[in-house]
């Protein structure tokens, strides 16, 4: 049997391809030259929201967008909020409004700890169309785009940094009696130690030499173990994360006295990359104002952990946070702070004023410390902790140390600063990129840090 051949049915198939063709070029041609889109975002507080907004630019550089200049509009705004001080509270407010007041075609998110205390405030703002609570805040960019296929909420590289924060657990069981981060942030939870090996090692891949581990209460960390299954501890992490290749820089990041142990001490004092310095926290010299704060240690359990670790090694530094201020402090009070930061001589002091906070145990304490006490408190702390870590400086001129570079200032041309692993602030002279590890000769102090003579790049 014969087989027909239906020349127009061809003809008209390839005339259908043809324009087919045509439309999807012409689609993709004006689609490749529509204006890019662009994201800001505006990050206040702490070390794990600077992680999560690094996730959420790492998430929207994947779906196409791009970081927009500062004086451009930008089509999406995030502004991941922040409310351990009132302070941070306003100074969240402030940001959100004024992204919406620059650019008002924005679609504008906001999250954070302030935005968790006071929802209803920040929906209010003109321009946010999302306010996005804490516990779903790695769902944020989903939120904002149901319909795109979302990167996992992680990060590959650390803008602006050298040194990269690796979030390790969020949450905080302690309720401390000053501090509101319990209520916003929620119950202590952890990652996995595979997930964050994989992490740790996309940041070396990308260059990154300095690692360090963060979580709102890193001590609470347990490795999110199966059910039925043991959980882990800071130390299996610490010890793990040590032992990934390329890795140059491990840092733990803030945590309590009474959470070092012994086996914790030693897998920093002998890992093969761990840093000898370390941030503990402080808040008082006073044992009656540390349990009025209901911190779970002692005066001398802080000595007894500082002296530990600085008799293993000598150059070992800390650097802390204080609290000046709280409910019921006394000049005595005040006194014993005093001293321990004369004793310890920490590598630099985060100092703050008592700020109350709604739904704290502390706001309903009687016996507040006046403002302009609190004021001159503040400032003699201050000097303090300038001279001392000035002093602990003096010690090491004449070493020889090895700098992570960072950055330059504009005040002083030619030269870049650098952290050594103990910690210690370096300015260097020379033509040199920042993420370089460099040896140096410490050859001076100043009160801005110590000046290194370059010997070699390592």
């Amino acid at each position: 049997m014969a087989r027909s051949f239906n020349f127009a049915c061809v003809l008209n198939s390839s005339l259908l391809c043809y324009n087919l063709f045509n439309l999807i070029n012409f689609s993709l041609m004006n689609e490749s030259s529509l204006p890019q889109k662009t994201f800001k975002i505006a990050t206040l507080g702490c070390r794990t929201n600077q992680y999560e907004s690094q996730a959420y630019q790492d998430q929207l550089i994947a779906l196409g967008y791009r970081p927009a200049r500062e004086d451009e509009e930008a089509d999406v705004c995030i502004v991941n909020t922040c409310t351990v001080t009132e302070t941070a509270d306003l100074q969240s407010k402030h940001d959100v409004r004024q992204l919406s007041k620059e650019n008002p075609q924005a679609k504008i998110v906001v999250t954070g700890c302030a935005a968790e205390q006071n929802a209803q405030i920040f929906a209010s703002i003109k321009g946010v169309e999302h306010v996005v609570l804490n516990k779903e805040k790695d769902q944020l960019v989903q939120t904002l785009f149901p319909e795109e296929d979302v990167p996992e909420f992680s990060i590959k590289n650390f803008d602006a940094h050298t040194r990269a924060f690796v979030k390790v657990q969020d949450g905080c069981n302690e309720f401390c009696t000053y501090c509101i981060i319990p209520y916003v942030r929620g119950r202590s939870r952890s990652r996995t130690i595979p997930e964050i090996i994989d992490e740790v090692k996309d940041l070396i891949s990308n260059g990154f030499k300095e690692i360090v581990l963060t979580g709102i209460n890193i001590g609470d960390f347990d490795g999110n173990p199966a059910e039925g299954m043991p959980p882990h501890r800071l130390v299996d992490l610490v010890r793990a994360v040590d032992q990934v290749p390329g890795l140059k820089r491990l840092r733990i990041s803030s945590i309590d006295p009474d959470e070092i142990d012994d086996e914790l001490a030693d897998a920093v004092l002998n890992g093969a990359k761990t840093c000898h310095s370390m941030h503990i926290v402080l808040q008082s010299g006073s044992n009656v104002v540390l349990k009025r704060m209901n911190r779970k240690y002692t005066r001398q359990i802080f000595l007894n952990t500082i002296d530990r670790l600085r008799q293993a090694d000598p150059n070992f530094t800390f650097t802390t946070d204080i609290i000046v201020g709280f409910p019921g402090e006394t000049e005595t009070d005040f006194a014993e702070t005093m001293e321990i930061m004369q004793e310890v001589q920490f590598a630099k002091v985060h100092m703050f004023p008592y700020s109350e906070r709604k739904r704290t145990r502390a706001a309903l304490m009687p016996n507040k410390v006046p403002p302009d006490v609190i004021k001159k408190r503040k400032q003699e702390l201050l000097r303090s902790a300038e001279h001392q870590a000035y002093l602990l400086r003096e010690r090491f001129v004449g070493q020889r140390m090895t700098v992570l570079t960072e950055s330059g200032h504009i005040s002083r041309p030619g030269e870049i600063s650098g952290h050594t692993e103990n910690f210690l602030n370096v300015w260097i002279t020379g033509d040199f990129q920042s993420n370089e590890l460099i040896e140096v000769d410490l050859v001076e102090n100043t009160p801005q840090g110590l000046i290194g003579k370059f010997v070699r790049k390592v």
